[in-house]
């Protein structure tokens, strides 16, 4: 409980250090991460059975030499396709938008900046310092974010693209 109470004070301090674009940081790393997580679980648990289905259906199929078992078998490689695709657009766009909203967090600290310089004058350097932090530590935790979903997505569109190759030859063309 004591570990968990250390935690939650840390975030705090770093909300605090960072401010409140922090939360928005954290909501697109968690989204991010929920369906990167879901795409490793339909990889790994949903697709197998999939194509276990369609190769069962394929290898079933009497015709497999004529235009029209070749189409089904087309759409049915389609349909795979888009079910391992589903999502990574999404996904993409999170990791692009990590560094924006980073950088939204580097204009309102760096506002926040001037705004002390106006009412307080140049003088007083430990004023500036929270806009200061305010205006680095989000554009950092935005790279940061985006940094693991690069990684991450990446391998994930790796092994969907693996999984099209391994099914388009799962179904010979007879």
């Amino acid at each position: 409980m004591l570990v968990l109470m250390e935690t939650w004070e840390s975030i705090r301090d770093f909300v605090g250090t960072g401010g409140q674009v922090l939360y928005v940081v954290a909501m697109a790393l968690f989204l991010m991460w929920v369906l990167m997580i879901e795409r490793y679980w339909f990889l790994l648990a949903e697709y197998p059975k999939m194509k276990a289905d369609i190769v069962a259906k394929w290898d079933a199929r009497q015709d497999t030499t004529s235009w029209y078992a070749h189409r089904i078998r087309d759409a049915w490689i389609s349909e795979a396709s888009e079910k391992l695709d589903e999502r990574m657009l999404i996904i993409k766009t999170l990791v692009a938008m990590c560094p924006l909203i980073g950088l939204l967090g580097t204009v309102t600290g760096m506002i926040t900046v001037f705004e002390t310089m106006a009412t307080q004058g140049t003088g007083n350097a430990r004023l500036m310092a929270s806009g200061i932090s305010m205006a680095t530590v989000p554009t950092m935790a935005g790279m940061v974010a985006a940094l693991s979903g690069v990684f991450f997505s990446t391998r994930l569109e790796a092994r969907a693209k693996v999984a099209k190759a391994s099914l388009v030859d799962s179904l010979p063309h007879h």
